[in-house]
């Protein structure tokens, strides 16, 4: 019945609406309502799961089951955070001999678990490659009294007991630090740097000061509030603590258009398929927690204002300078072209602070890597589904590979295979290539665009700052800690306008009631419209509107922010007041090296060029293909999987740690002296066989070959070292020496003169027809014939007499050698003889005399081969004479 009534509404609206425009306004008008009461569930389902979250006394959004390691609330120093063992999923392998695999969250007004909140994530990638995997997390509440300085070190002891729990594993575990994550495990790695593996930092801030003009506007904020003493009004009104809602809030200010719009209208208009994906990641962003008040002043004085990490200008409490240079571990900087929270020069920017040039890394014996994404945003570097499988998971497999890259400046791309051919896609494991080139500062220099005038105006800000700060501690702050309770300070908290949103759009609100109850009844008999219908697409057509009209506000505001920064803090007269004047010097200078390091770099070189020419031939292999690599324009994983793959079948019991070593120490004494390095092979090659050095030699084609064939210095190179391996083979005995050689001369000549016999049976015919001068010929020739047969014979018959004898005396020896050389008198004059005795002679014959003669020449010449090939003279074959 329903179905007829269907049909025949449907027939009365076409006659009267021929053109469908009121049956495409009343379906899209339907649809509106549905998703309207849809959006509002789903609003209402996030209220709920925020405050059920809130509630819980370690609330994390990991997507993996865990067991607590270490509760930093015991340690000497408490802290708030903890160290979780990450168990395997179902089906999922860990292999207990290889590299622990570490996570560091970020603790920047969000909860714990973005780096293992889903099965495409860093965890993920890390556990699915076999990796013992463990996190680092945080409380809701940080411990009163707690410091950053408190943090690091709980943050060293954790990794302390990763590295106890692997004893057995010469290898440091892999460290991951995401956003402010990545500056905090930086500065443990350089107060205690033996406890570190090779370091990942992503999308982590490091030189706060850096920026592209027109972009990056956050670094402006300090400047514009007047410096840090908004943050310590913050942390007063909190009474002692600080709301990470109010750094959630600077976030979604960056993108009003994201923030206000889009974010929300992407779930209205996609409400049958985004809801289950937009609530798992508001469970995250929603997750808010809080910071100590000295914690966040500490951070926004020493590093967003101050920016005092990034030239070693922090030092810790017992007096330590926090210097980055103090890392020995390889570092790997990922970030992100389309971040706006940590651009590429924030996440860059402290390598050309710390180092002139690349030779300063290098004499440093620093690794850093560095990699940027084209347009992801801050969140997806740590969280994207796509750079998990791409990015991270070839950091992760080629993380042995970085451990052992020699010390320098890199810069790594990640492409697919497919796109690179099927030739380039051998010996590459998974989809994706990972490739390295060597880079210098200037490349460096040319991300972050740095501007003098810029880092003047930044280190106004700073002392300027310092003075406000030093106004409210003095004036404000005393009178309003006195009037500030924990009670007042928790009510501000549940008033804030982020929190508050989610709270009214739960099931406390009693407005909220009807909505469960129509959005199942809708979902039941949902009528959704396609994209095709003209309403929808007004729709679009609006939203678009919408959001260019809120980026267009955005950049605005961010030209004029960026505009009344420079005019205000360029002032020469704010700069005089400050302490800076006018005189145009720096305002922040490279550190120095401290007396101690170049005492060590001094009795390192000369360690070293003491060993330049020990280490064996293995060590001259690692020195060969550094040098070669070191002419190649860029070098991949493929190379390291061949590098491996031999290193596993020529030296098995080498641990990884020890080849690091040795890879570093060619490397070094190639740089130091690399004319003196080469010189040195043959040296490292004495003793070696001419098979082994060809074996080497192979092994050498073999890596370097993986990655294509090299270039044209790269074969050069090459050339240059296959001449002094060719240097390096050992001299051969002279071949007139060998006893068993005159033997198989007589023995050669004894089978030509047999042949040469006439033989009356098979010619007895031809000689009937024959002339008489022709007959008489073989008569002419076997009288000399047999005499020469009888003397070699007795020549032989001496010299094995000799041999049998087994005589070292002189003058045996001396015989043996006279009958030697008797034997080749001989041979030759026997060949003489028949030659002029014998007119019409065949053309074999001739050959195979100059054969003979030859065999007698070479009898006293000395020669090198390759090895490989028999020492053994050549034999004429019986019956050439």
């Amino acid at each position: 019945m329903l179905a007829a009534y269907n049909a025949m509404t449907n027939t009365a609206l076409s006659f009267f609406d021929p053109l469908g425009f009121g049956r495409s306004a009343l379906d899209y008008w339907r649809d509106t309502v549905e998703r309207q009461v849809l959006f509002l569930d789903v609003m209402r389902e996030r209220g709920n799961q925020y405050l059920e979250h809130m509630e819980q006394t370690k609330p994390n959004v990991l997507g993996f089951e865990s067991e607590l390691i270490m509760d930093g609330r015991d340690l000497p120093r408490p802290v708030n955070y903890e160290l979780m063992r990450i168990l395997p999923p179902a089906g999922v392998d860990i292999d207990p001999d290889m590299r622990p695999f570490v996570v560091v969250d970020p603790r920047a007004g969000h909860g714990p678990g973005i780096g293992g909140f889903k099965p495409d994530s860093e965890l993920g990638v890390a556990l699915r490659a076999g990796h013992p995997c463990y996190f680092i997390g945080f409380l809701p509440f940080p411990v009163p009294g707690q410091t950053v300085e408190d943090v690091v070190d709980a943050e060293i002891a954790f990794l302390w007991e990763v590295i106890a729990r692997h004893d057995h594993l010469t290898e440091k575990p892999m460290v991951v630090g995401n956003c402010q994550a990545g500056w905090q495990i930086m500065m443990a790695a350089a107060l205690e740097p033996d406890c570190f593996g090779p370091i990942l930092i992503a999308g982590a801030p490091l030189s706060y000061w850096a920026g592209e003009r027109g972009k990056a506007p956050m670094r402006y904020a300090g400047g514009m509030n007047g410096g840090s003493w908004t943050t310590a009004l913050a942390g007063d009104l909190g009474a002692g603590l600080f709301d990470g809602a109010l750094l959630v809030q600077n976030f979604e200010k960056l993108n009003p258009a994201n923030t206000l719009w889009t974010k929300q209208y992407r779930l209205y208009a996609n409400i049958d398929s985004e809801a289950e994906r937009y609530l798992q990641f508001e469970r995250w962003w929603g997750g808010h927690v809080v910071l100590g008040s000295e914690e966040i002043q500490y951070i926004v004085d020493n590093l967003f204002v101050g920016n005092r990490l990034s030239n070693a200008r922090l030092t810790a409490r017992d007096g330590r300078r926090i210097d980055l240079r103090n890392v020995r571990s390889p570092i790997v900087v990922f970030c992100s072209k389309g971040d706006d929270i940590t651009p590429p020069p924030q996440a860059l920017g402290w390598i050309s602070d710390l180092y002139g040039d690349a030779d300063d890394i290098v004499a440093n014996g620093q690794t850093i890597v560095y990699c940027q994404h084209d347009t992801t945003g801050h969140l997806g570097i740590f969280v994207s589904g796509s750079v998990s499988r791409k990015e991270h998971a070839e950091f992760t497999a080629n993380m042995d590979y970085i451990d052992v890259l020699p010390p320098g400046l890199y810069e790594t791309t990640v492409t697919e295979t497919a796109s690179r051919g099927a030739a380039e896609a051998v010996h590459v494991d998974g989809d994706y290539l990972l490739e390295f080139s060597q880079r210098g500062i200037d490349d460096i220099n040319a991300i972050v665009k740095p501007h003098a005038e810029d880092e003047r105006r930044f280190a106004t800000v700073a002392r300027v700052s310092e003075i406000n700060l030093g106004i409210y501690q003095m004036l404000v702050q005393p009178w309003l800690r006195a009037v500030m309770t924990p009670s007042a300070a928790r009510w501000i908290r549940r008033m804030h306008p982020i929190r508050l949103g989610y709270k009214l759009f739960s099931d406390r609100n009693p407005l909220m009631v009807p909505v469960p109850v129509l959005a199942e009844r809708i979902k039941a008999d949902r009528h959704e419209v396609g994209t095709d219908n003209t309403w929808r697409q007004m729709e679009f057509t609006l939203s678009d509107q919408v959001e260019a009209s809120l980026q267009a506000y955005q950049q605005v505001r961010d030209q004029s922010t960026e505009r009344l920064f420079q005019e205000l803090y360029g002032q020469p007269w704010l700069q005089t007041m400050v302490g800076l004047g006018v005189d145009g010097e720096p305002v922040r200078r490279r550190p120095g090296i401290e007396p101690e390091h170049q005492r060590f770099v001094a009795s390192r070189k000369a360690e070293l060029q003491a060993r330049v020419d020990q280490g064996g031939p293995h060590a001259a292999v690692m020195r060969s293909m550094i040098y070669v690599l070191g002419g190649a324009p860029a070098t991949d994983e493929r190379n390291f999987n061949r590098l491996r793959a031999s290193r596993e079948e020529l030296e098995p019991n080498l641990k990884i740690a020890d080849f690091k070593a040795l890879v570093r120490e060619q490397f070094f004494i190639l740089k130091l002296d690399r004319h003196e390095a080469l010189k040195a092979l043959p040296d490292m090659l004495e003793g070696a066989t001419n098979q082994e050095i060809d074996d080497q030699l192979a092994h050498i084609e073999h890596v370097l070959t993986a990655s294509g064939t090299p270039g044209e210095r790269a074969a050069k190179r090459l050339e240059t070292i296959r001449d002094c391996f060719d240097r390096a083979r050992p001299a051969e005995p002279p071949e007139a020496e060998a006893v068993p050689d005159v033997s198989e001369m007589v023995a050669v000549e004894r089978s030509a003169i047999e042949q040469k016999k006439p033989q009356p049976q098979a010619k007895a015919e031809p000689q009937a027809k024959a002339e008489p001068q022709t007959k008489a010929e073989p008569q002419a020739i076997a009288e000399p014939q047999d005499q020469a047969e009888q003397k070699a014979a007795k020549d032989v018959a001496k010299i094995q007499g000799s041999v049998a004898a087994g005589s070292v005396d002189p003058v045996a020896a001396n015989a043996e050698a006279n009958a030697e050389a008797n034997v080749e008198s001989s041979v030759a004059n026997s060949a003489e003889t028949s030659a002029a005795a014998k007119v019409e002679a065949d053309a074999g014959t001739k050959a195979n005399a100059s054969v003979t003669a030859e065999s007698g020449t070479q009898s006293t010449r000395t020669k090198r081969r390759p090895a490989g090939r028999k020492s053994a003279r050549k034999t004429p074959p019986a019956g050439d004479a």
